[in-house]
């Protein structure tokens, strides 16, 4: 079985159609990433770093694939309302894989640019020359597939010493009316000692069909500059996800991914990050709450290329009924890189005695003086603390809830958002009392500016 072939006999059937709506750019890479597919396979559960996730059967499904760029009739503003209290957000929309802005958003928010590949190609061709395709590895399939199929993308670009008013929030939302497969991707640059907050948040509408997001993400922070990149996923047991996001920070550059999944199918999350600059600092965090046959799995890199630097990881899962999680975590310190700090932690709550973690945190250390930790854990619920709620009248189911939820309080805690980091422990207090359905969160109480 060879699931790749399947989308390399769709482009080689399609190529002109797909080329002639997409700018040259996407085009030229496109021919790159054939020629590395030609003899690809995509890993099996066991191999290196996949022990606990088979792609060959995430991508085996026979997804359908939007290549005519068909639209949808429906309107996002009137059906999904996603945008969190108390946090005025420029919001667009990804239905599928169209993108779309709000009444909230625009074309340039001030000096910051949020504009598709096709528009950007035009107005920005030195920029997305520069940085499109540079920082994703096609020596992974899954890029490698993402840069053969994706149509369009989004650019945000914060120029020079501009600090981006709002944060930029993307809803990306699957609708389709049937089992489909979409390429998403995102280009993220920011200037020197320019500032931006992100928030991409997944959801699905159709509960009842099977899809899969195939994204990458390149994440560009220029010296002395900072970036917030949350990442939230509420979707459906029939959805899944494949997420590569690459970052690379230059000197003085401060940069928090937070990886968030709350309701899923199946998710992967891959993290890749090059520190090429002196005195960047990269926080690395990850929560996971999974339930019923839910599967998560992180794989994360960080590479020190410089010295000075500091870095701190910690990646946080709650398992209950028959969930897996998976977690895979790698620091690497090059050579000549002194004075680098860097810290991993992976923590794991198993609810029940039929879930499983897989967890390989790793050093890989060629330099000295340096301060670098890693560690993992999996535990269940202390009973002890368990008893002693009990004993003071609270009853067993909340008083489990309770522990759960101190359990993954400090990574919410380093949310940078206050009214992001509000509604996110309101969510999780929701999910663990078994109350927060798919996207109930946004759909119900949230309204967009």
């Amino acid at each position: 079985m060879n699931a790749l072939k399947q989308y390399i006999d769709l482009y080689d059937e399609s190529r002109e159609v797909i080329e002639q709506q997409s700018p040259a750019l996407l085009n030229n890479l496109r021919r790159i990433a054939r020629e590395q597919l030609e003899n690809a396979r995509l890993p099996r559960k066991g191999s290196e770093d996949y022990e606990a996730t088979d792609l060959e059967e995430v991508f085996g499904h026979d997804y359908g694939v939007n290549v005519n760029r068909l639209p949808f009739d429906v309107d996002l503003s009137e059906t999904f309302h996603c945008d969190v209290p108390n946090m005025s957000t420029c919001l667009y929309y990804s239905s599928n894989d169209a993108f779309h802005s709000s009444a909230t958003a625009e074309r340039n928010i001030g000096q910051v640019v949020v504009e598709p590949f096709s528009m950007a190609a035009v107005d920005y061709p030195e920029l997305m020359e520069a940085y499109y395709g540079k920082l994703a590895r096609m020596s992974d399939p899954t890029v490698a597939l993402n840069s053969l199929l994706v149509q369009d993308g989004l650019l945000i670009y914060v120029p020079d010493g501009i600090v981006a008013e709002r944060p930029i929030q993307l809803v990306n939302i699957f609708n389709a009316a049937l089992d489909m497969m979409v390429q998403r991707r995102l280009l993220i640059v920011v200037g020197k000692n320019a500032s931006i907050k992100f928030l991409a948040c997944d959801h699905t509408q159709s509960p009842d069909y099977h899809y899969l997001n195939n994204q990458v993400v390149e994440i560009v922070a220029m010296q002395g500059s900072t970036i917030d990149y949350y990442d939230m996923e509420e979707s459906t047991p029939f959805t899944r996800r494949v997420s590569s996001i690459y970052v690379t920070q230059h000197e003085g550059s401060n940069v928090l991914i937070d990886g968030i999944t709350l309701t899923n199918g199946f998710t992967r999350n891959n993290y890749h990050v090059e520190v090429n600059g002196e005195h960047a600092v990269t926080q690395l965090l990850g929560m996971t709450i999974a339930s019923g046959e839910q599967h998560v799995d992180s794989h994360t890199f960080i590479s020190h290329n410089a010295p000075r630097c500091h870095s701190n990881e910690m990646f946080k899962y709650v398992l209950n009924d028959k969930a897996v999680g998976a977690f895979a975590g790698k620091i690497l310190v090059k050579p000549n890189c002194p004075r680098v700090e860097a810290y991993q932690g992976n923590r794991n709550l198993c609810g029940a005695p039929t879930a499983k973690m897989y967890t390989k945190p790793q050093l890989e250390i060629y330099t000295d003086d340096v301060m670098c930790s890693h560690g993992s854990a999996v535990g269940q619920l202390d009973e002890e603390a368990l008893f002693y709620m009990r004993t003071r009248g609270i009853g067993i189911d909340e008083a489990r809830r309770l522990l759960m939820q101190a359990f993954v309080a400090d990574v919410i805690d380093g949310v940078r958002l206050d009214a992001l980091k509000d509604r996110l422990h309101y969510l999780v207090e929701k999910r663990f009392a078994g109350t927060l359905s798919n996207c109930a969160g946004c759909l119900t109480a949230c309204r967009s500016n």
